[in-house]
């Protein structure tokens, strides 16, 4: 699932491999699925209340707006489909704050181009509780969407372009002045399948026009999607195209013993040094999703760090907001508005299957800027943020009743409360069954291994851009560690994912190879190949694109291989917000680093 929401369809088309595995997962979700099997149909009439104390005031994330002292709520979805190339959807999400006409749209077209006119969300990241470019932060805007739900070809190509319109701002700079109106925002994501249960997405978006600044209609929306750069709106003007973000994400299933999915996005407010593709102020997340843990339960653990000037612009005064939201990564609300500083979250869950129908969840959110990116000299009154969720699901009479409470200290270090309950009158789900033991199906072969052993590396600082004249650390030897699955994909190819901890020039070098790819000659030799993010801490994170290759003797001993990879981390950057940074190329805003080296390892597999 590389983007949300998730087309019933794609559900459907799911469930008879699912029901292989767990059939009583699979009896609850076809009955959710059949209240949009019909002509018409309610899916949803959701009613809530909720009381609040403390002085802390924290934004909650991914609730479509709703401010923490909003008392009351109101979400509403129903439908007409008079035809299968045709569907009406009227829905609402009202509460004390606003009113919204989220799910409000009409839906033409077939499984390889469909029509989405109206309030249709939009969420372009594999991860379930932060996406950096757009997600469920902001209110719904009103927009035009085409996508696929049935992948192209063979390597499972699936595509999204969508066009919206953004509250109003006042200050939106242009030609030496300034002017205002409303931004329009185009999106576009490309996703990749090339093996079940891998895939890999390219996406972006761009905020745009606005007042005097023009760009309208459907060749406006056509420019800033086809081109590339942030080049001048017509030749003579030294005007920006717009505010443009985009990611890399991808996301890798292991169904073992225990199934588990690792998602990972990379994204970047900028771009920055030479060609498009190298990110500037940087978004990294990590996840892990556990579905199943000893029948009952599951887990997920998410992890993001951000540099600075996210949702912040020096074009729009407001950055990437709607309704005064960021559209993005629930951080960007918690913070003073607009201030451009960097930090990182962590969120960790974990959900029970209680009994019958019943489901709890505990939440635990945490939050935590780092000054430092505000400047040299500057300060900021920021605490860690703690928030910790509790849900209960119930039901009563064949209606949904669901319990929540928000507890904690918000980034200012004022605490706060929040309880809230919830009546669902929509027709009721199928009662929840006694879910499958997963350590009973063994349905793949997964490599669980951890390598230990050394690298030879140095680190080349870019200092002028002419040239590309740099400075070296020279080459010196240190230990890596990795940690890492890896499941076939072919008779000879393998896939995986890896994280590996290194310690070059002094200073920790993190790397996440969000595509690790092996090809085994025999039983004995393999090639490997791998890209992904690295993070070098030197002072503050910076980041940039990671990739290698290298050659593997497989068990050498019984479990165990042997590996030599060549590793190159191409332009590892941020920007210069600490005094000693300073000391380098003043005509530079950004250092820049390279790092190159060799690793030799041993491999334990489990």
């Amino acid at each position: 699932v590389m983007r949300r929401p998730i087309p019933a369809a794609v559900v459907l088309n799911a469930l008879p491999a699912a029901c292989e595995r767990d059939r009583a997962l699979c009896a609850e979700v076809r009955s959710y699925l059949s209240l949009y099997m019909r002509d018409v149909g309610v899916t949803h009439l959701r009613v809530a209340g909720a009381t609040e104390s403390g002085d802390g005031r924290p934004a909650l994330p991914n609730a479509h707006g709703l401010e923490f002292d909003d008392s009351w709520e109101l979400r509403a979805q129903a439908y007409y489909q008079p035809s299968d190339l045709l569907l009406i959807s009227a829905g609402v999400i009202a509460r004390d704050s606003d009113t919204v006409p989220t799910g409000s749209l009409l839906s033409l077209g077939w499984e390889y181009a469909q029509l989405d006119i109206g309030y249709r969300d939009h969420w372009l990241s594999p991860l379930s509780d932060s996406s950096a470019l757009i997600g469920a932060q902001a209110p719904t805007m009103l927009s035009a969407t085409v996508s696929n739900y049935t992948p192209f070809t063979r390597f499972g190509l699936s595509y999204q372009l969508f066009a919206a319109e953004m509250t109003r701002q006042e200050g939106i700079r242009f030609q030496g002045g300034t002017t205002e109106g409303q931004p329009k925002l185009s999106g576009v994501q490309f996703v990749l399948e090339p093996a079940e249960g891998y895939a890999l997405a390219v996406n972006r978006v761009t905020q745009y026009g606005g007042g005097a600044r023009g760009l309208s209609g459907v060749s406006g929306f056509l420019d800033t999607v086809i081109t590339s750069g942030n080049d001048p709106d017509s030749p003579g003007q030294p005007t920006e195209i717009g505010n443009r973000v985009a990611s890399v994400t991808s996301s890798m299933i292991f169904q073992g013993a225990v199934p588990f999915a690792v998602h990972i996005e990379y994204a970047g407010e900028d771009n920055t040094w030479k060609g498009v593709y190298r990110f500037g102020e940087t978004s990294t997340s990590i996840g892990l999703d556990l579905p199943v843990l000893w029948r009952d339960f599951d887990a997920g653990l998410e992890i993001s760090e951000w540099q600075n000037t996210w949702y912040s612009h020096h074009l729009y005064p407001l950055g990437l907001t709607h309704e005064r939201h960021v559209l993005g990564h629930w951080f960007g609300d918690n913070r003073v508005f607009g201030d451009a500083i960097g930090g990182r979250s962590q969120t960790a869950r974990f959900g029970w299957r209680v009994r019958g129908a019943d489901y709890a969840q505990l939440i635990y959110r945490d939050l935590e800027f780092d000054p430092r990116w505000a400047g040299v000299g500057a300060s900021r009154p920021y605490e860690t943020m703690r928030m910790l969720e509790m849900n209960y699901s119930t039901q009563w009479k064949g209606y949904g009743i669901d319990g929540q409470l928000h507890v904690g200290e918000d980034i200012f270090g004022e605490s706060f409360a929040r309880l809230g309950v919830a009546f669902e009158f929509a027709p009721s789900r199928a009662p929840r069954g006694a879910h499958v033991d997963a350590s009973t199906k063994q349905t793949d072969d997964v490599d669980l291994f951890i390598d230990v052993g050394a690298q030879y590396s140095e680190v080349d600082e870019i200092l002028w851009l002419v040239g590309d004249y740099s400075t070296s650390s020279g080459f010196a030897a240190d230990y890596h560690i990795g940690f890492g699955a890896r499941r076939p994909v072919s008779d000879r190819s393998d896939l995986g994912v890896r994280l590996e901890l290194d310690r070059v020039a002094d200073a920790a070098l993190t790397s996440i190879r969000a595509l690790d790819y092996r090809y085994r000659f025999n039983r004995k030799l393999a090639l490997s190949a791998f890209v992904g993010a690295g993070r070098y801490d030197f002072g503050l994170p910076g980041y940039g694109w990671y990739s290698g290759a290298g050659v593997q003797w497989i068990d050498f001993l019984p479990g165990w291989d042997a590996g030599i990879d060549y590793r190159h981390h191409d332009k590892i950057t941020r920007d210069k917000a600490l005094r000693d940074d300073f000391g380098t190329n003043p005509n530079l805003p950004r250092r820049y680093i390279d790092v190159d080296g060799v690793a030799v390892y041993v491999s334990k597999r489990w």
